[in-house]
């Protein structure tokens, strides 16, 4: 495993230099000697493990657990040698196969319009009372926007939502669809605060249930629409598109 391990070490790093200290105390450097080299502390073997299954992913987890310490130089120095060699390419061989065996992979668990479907209802349809213990009162999923150190998620959420509308540059009138709409929040805030009718559709039965109960509270509820559907079976235009956090749900044209 050590010398597999240097050898891609070596392969990887080509320009500039690393010093990399081994769980035994062994050192050895990678790279082409310029500039004053990182020392980076490798904590046990299994770290090597790990970063030969996927150098991208496992190293920024192994930091954070302290089983990589930067000892010399500063984790900032050791992340622009290692990219600025990943840009240039032509080097681990390694690399390059893991890179096109994760891209053969994800072309095979591609989101199809069946898998969509699957995916979210196993993430989402577990009971809104789960979602409830954690988000803010308005089931706001995920890019909240602390406006300042002190502001509850509350407050975060509710910023986002200003945030996103200010961006939006909406009219009254406007139609907007909402892609992966949530529990509604964003979807009623559009229609109540700017004036916009809006279709949220989203793939998550109970997520739609909970936010077409919500409609009751607009003074107009026919301004709102909202579909069980996927993305790609929109058929109508609109004047603004939004969507909030649901790239990992993203799939092949059909």
């Amino acid at each position: 495993m050590s010398t597999f391990f240097r050898k891609f070490a070596a392969q990887l790093i080509r320009v500039g230099s690393i010093e990399i200290e081994e769980p035994n105390g062994e050192r050895f450097t990678v790279g082409d000697g310029a500039g004053t080299a990182p020392l980076v502390k490798i904590a046990d073997e299994g770290v090597k493990t790990a970063l030969l299954r996927d150098p991208e992913m496992a190293f920024g987890e192994l930091f954070m657990d302290g089983r990589i310490d930067v000892q010399r130089g500063s984790i900032y120095d050791v992340l622009a040698i290692v990219s600025g060699n990943m840009v240039r390419g032509g080097g681990s061989r390694w690399l390059e196969f893991l890179q096109k065996s994760r891209l053969a992979v994800q072309r095979w668990m591609q989101n199809t319009m069946q898998r969509s479907a699957a995916n979210v209802a196993h993430h989402y349809d577990i009971g809104n009372e789960l979602y409830g213990l954690f988000l803010d009162a308005d089931r706001q999923y995920s890019c909240a926007y602390f406006e300042t150190p002190d502001a509850d998620l509350d407050a975060a959420q509710a910023a986002k939502r200003r945030r996103i509308a200010a961006k939006l540059l909406l009219r009254p009138g406007d139609r907007v669809l909402d892609i992966g709409c949530g529990w509604g929040g964003l979807a009623l805030y559009l229609a109540r605060f700017c004036g916009a009718r809006v279709t949220g559709i989203t793939l998550s039965r109970e997520q739609l249930e909970f936010a077409k109960q919500r409609l009751t509270g607009l003074k107009d509820p026919s301004t709102v629409d909202l579909r069980f559907q996927d993305y790609r079976e929109v058929g109508e235009r609109y004047d603004r598109v939004v969507s909030v956090g649901m790239f990992e749900h993203v799939g092949p044209r059909a």
